[in-house]
């Protein structure tokens, strides 16, 4: 007895099954778990690169990848991390230690009251929040480092401010693609 073999029978290489896993591949924890965390500690090491300028001017990196981290994965990273996350920030960023790793820890759970309260968000309104974070957490910090509370200070954190809210959809886009990294399927042996 001869068994008919039909065309296109046979498994494709990119079959998946009901789990969205591929023959061989899978997701790799490693990168699941390292690809928000290392985005973020890279972004708060931006205060170190060369730039010379007379006022603030570069926005606040890490806080802006956590920030995005939250909005495109809300239940990737719990609220406690902004203690770890912030405390690298302050090693980094010139503020005094703790400021970031209160004002992370506060932006956090803020952002849980707010997924909470509105569970089905827009851009727009993503947006909004994340400019209203990025804002508070610009003039607190100016507070806490500033030894003069003068308001024509803070004039100066206005083009850091509008920089740092025009920039996030632009760090929302870096963050959607490593997001689409960190799920990428590695080859599994055995």
């Amino acid at each position: 007895m001869m068994v008919e073999r039909r065309e296109g029978a046979r498994m494709s290489p990119t079959h998946r099954d009901s789990f969205g896993k591929t023959i061989n591949r899978d997701h790799s924890v490693i990168l699941a778990h390292a690809v928000p965390l290392l985005t973020i500690l890279l972004g708060s090491l931006t205060p170190i690169l060369p730039i010379i300028a007379s006022g603030p001017v570069m926005p606040p990196f890490g806080f802006m990848f956590l920030l995005a981290w939250r909005i495109v994965r809300p239940g990737l990273m719990p609220p406690w991390i902004g203690l770890p996350l912030g405390a690298f920030d302050d090693l980094f960023s010139g503020q005094p230690f703790g400021n970031a790793i209160l004002l992370w820890s506060v932006a956090m759970l803020a952002m849980d009251a707010i997924e909470a309260r509105f569970p089905w968000r827009s851009f727009w309104q993503d947006w909004a929040t994340a400019s209203g974070m990025i804002a508070a957490y610009l003039v607190l910090g100016a507070i806490v480092a500033g030894g003069n509370f003068e308001p024509q200070r803070f004039l100066l954190l206005i083009p850091q401010l509008a920089f740092s809210i025009l920039l996030f959809p632009i760090v929302g886009r870096i963050v959607a693609f490593f997001d689409r990294v960190r799920l990428f399927r590695i080859k599994v042996i055995g």
